[in-house]
């Protein structure tokens, strides 16, 4: 590979490991127009567990933490790939011989190779992370879902994001938030770590 073309996959492949705050954040859904609604059916209800983890203090919680390990692994990464590109613009405009250059070529492309691989490990972290914190909410919600559940006498539960539109008296979800608020509010919680994956051959 010649060094302009290690210097072009040099910059593409560091800037793809970057990962942005407002990844975790929920997205804001729009507001519903006003619809007249026909009378609530007995025994049916719904839950939006999306509403929940991302409008319910614990959730936010989660978010505003994941936020802040977010940015930590960028500020953790960010120095390797300043020096790699670096490297790989001087790289390219260096006076070398033939031999020279393929010998930083190397090098260079081992860095790459080794930046690459703790930047996608960074990754699984923070996905599991995430995953594991959320499990967390979740299992603290599951005993209000069911006193909700029975005290509103429901045959069946459905899933709000599932259903386009229906009479908010069956919608479980803001007596639940209210019920984990008074629950739980914040837990500590770091990122977790795992075990580094060999790099895959290149």
């Amino acid at each position: 590979m010649t060094s302009r073309k290690l210097g072009a996959a040099v910059a593409g492949a560091t800037a793809a490991f970057f990962f942005a705050s407002s990844a975790i954040a929920q997205t804001a859904q729009p507001a519903a127009a006003a619809v007249t609604h026909g009378a609530a059916i007995p025994g049916v209800c719904y839950l939006s567990t999306q509403e929940a983890l991302g409008t319910s203090t614990v959730g936010r919680h989660v978010n505003t933490r994941m936020q802040q390990l977010i940015q930590a692994v960028n500020a953790e990464l960010q120095p390797e790939q300043t020096a790699i590109e670096t490297e790989a613009r001087n790289l390219q405009s260096a006076t070398l011989d033939a031999a020279a250059r393929q010998t930083r070529g190397t090098a260079l492309q081992t860095r790459l190779n080794t930046f690459q691989t703790r930047a996608a490990q960074r990754q699984r972290e923070l996905e599991a992370t995430q995953q594991k914190a959320f499990a967390r909410v979740l299992q603290e919600m599951d005993p209000i879902a069911k006193q909700q559940y029975q005290t509103r006498r429901c045959a069946i539960l459905l899933d709000r994001e599932s259903v386009m539109l229906g009479n908010p008296a069956m919608d479980l979800t803001p007596a639940v938030i209210q019920g984990l608020n008074a629950r739980i509010q914040t837990f500590a919680f770091e990122r977790e770590r795992l075990d580094a994956q060999p790099a895959a051959a290149r």
